[in-house]
């Protein structure tokens, strides 16, 4: 699909997303949605009773900001605003459900690219809690532009694990902040010009951590004559062909003009 980047610009904004339940598990937790200028993929946590509503009420509250032309300031008070939301109408779920043992914990991890209009132009702001990810994507690769909310990371940020311990380790998918029924959001917020990113790559751990960084960045920077489609449908591909173990997401983006 594609759309204009902004009123009297010359640019337009093309995506696509493509997501898989894997090959061991029987809920899809992941929800993602593109529609201009937001741009959000979510990872559910808490199982079917719980993930794949956490995930989905995210990125409802943040498809709201659709159709809205945004500042940099605006697009953050947009977003913090839509997580709070999010947020409230998590709790009222668990607390709705409280006499339901298997419901008594319900989360979702968020990654969200908002194209927004600044003082030097069109540009990209990115908010994101716990492990899904932003990659912006060049030609010549594919460079990750967040930073995990997790206890690896946090590890690998002290120097405590190798790269290679940190891709076995037993915790690796346990992460330290999230959306969720219980925990108020904490985003961090990264403003990026287009320049840097004229293809951004959105996805969820069932990608990013079954697909290499090496095959990651080339798949990601297919030719440029590639749609993202195809670019979406061989990253989701590349992690059901590693095993699969998780839901696979893969939202792209393409600024064009």
């Amino acid at each position: 699909m594609s759309s204009e980047v902004g009123r009297g610009s010359a640019s337009r904004v093309t995506h696509a997303g493509a997501s898989h339940v894997g090959h061991v598990r029987t809920v899809n937790e992941d929800a993602w949605a593109a529609s201009s200028p937001v741009f959000v993929v979510a990872d559910g946590m808490g199982g079917h009773a719980g993930g794949d509503v956490a995930s989905r009420i995210a990125v409802e509250e943040l498809a709201r900001l659709a159709g809205r032309e945004l500042t940099p300031a605006g697009a953050r008070d947009a977003v913090l605003a839509a997580l709070v939301r999010a947020q409230a109408r998590l709790r009222a779920y668990v607390e709705r459900h409280s006499e339901d043992s298997r419901i008594w914990y319900a989360g979702t991890t968020v990654v969200v690219a908002v194209l927004v209009s600044g003082a030097d132009g069109p540009g990209w702001l990115l908010a994101h809690v716990g492990d899904s990810r932003a990659y912006a994507v060049e030609p010549s690769g594919a460079r990750q532009v967040t930073a995990d909310h997790s206890v690896v990371a946090q590890l690998l940020a002290r120097g405590e694990l190798t790269p290679e311990q940190a891709a076995v380790h037993p915790e690796r998918h346990v992460v330290t902040r999230a959306l969720s029924s219980r925990e108020v959001p904490e985003p961090d917020f990264l403003e990026l010009p287009l320049s840097a990113a004229p293809r951004l790559l959105l996805c969820t751990d069932g990608v990013s951590g079954l697909v290499g960084g090496e095959e990651l960045a080339v798949l990601a920077a297919l030719t440029a004559t590639s749609r993202p489609q195809e670019v979406a449908d061989a990253l989701v591909a590349a992690a059901l062909s590693a095993g699969g173990t998780d839901n696979a997401t893969a939202l792209v983006v393409d600024v064009v003009g």
